[in-house]
């Protein structure tokens, strides 16, 4: 599938695991190879490893402060990266049946930013495959006006389901296809809402 630059939707994969040895830089190198190939993405890896996120949050919400919020310099480029996406993919692992706190740290010290975009998950985990991480970030984000997708990918036991930086399971890009599919078609649909009229958040 190919798209004119135009057509084309930036889309911010956000890998959310800093834990020391993580898998989520296999499985994003993997979902971005996928987006380029889908063709109806500009793609950016935003790795949360790299980025300053402290735990504790200024007095005010982000979501009446807007520009004004003080955020860490070191948090410009991941703030700059979530102003400018059209769609997100969130890779995330599961944690005691839920999310890293880095991923929540993040979300959390922003929120115009998610409003009015899609979300799509790629989780990854034990027997589970990081399903419980997912159905928590979807009631967080949808707190957010975020839209998040229903088709996502789950790798359950990603330990063996995984060889030489790709899923052992043939049918996997075609799943991750549909879940481009969608996001694509909700990243176009929320951006001209967007450009006709302000989101009422």
């Amino acid at each position: 599938m190919e798209k004119n630059e135009q057509s084309r939707h930036k889309l911010v994969i956000v890998v959310a695991s800093v834990r020391d040895g993580r898998f989520g830089p296999v499985v994003s190198s993997w979902v971005a190879e996928q987006a380029e190939t889908h063709g109806g993405f500009e793609v950016e890896i935003v790795d949360l490893a790299e980025i300053d996120i402290p735990l504790a949050l200024p007095a005010a919400s982000p979501k009446y402060a807007g520009d004004a919020y003080p955020r860490p310099s070191g948090m410009a480029a991941l703030t700059s990266a979530l102003e400018g996406a059209d769609a997100f993919v969130v890779v995330t692992p599961e944690y005691n049946h839920s999310y890293p706190a880095s991923l929540k740290a993040a979300i959390d010290w922003h929120f115009t930013q998610w409003t009015a975009k899609p979300v799509a998950f790629v989780s990854y985990g034990g027997a589970a495959g990081g399903r419980h991480a997912v159905l928590h970030l979807e009631n967080v984000l949808t707190e957010l006006h975020a839209v998040t997708i229903r088709d996502g990918l789950a790798f359950p036991n990603y330990f063996t389901a995984w060889q030489d930086g790709r899923p052992v399971d043939s049918e996997a890009p075609g799943y991750a296809k549909t879940l481009l599919d969608q996001l694509s078609w909700w990243a176009g649909a929320l951006r001209s809402a967007r450009e006709a009229a302000p989101y009422p958040a």
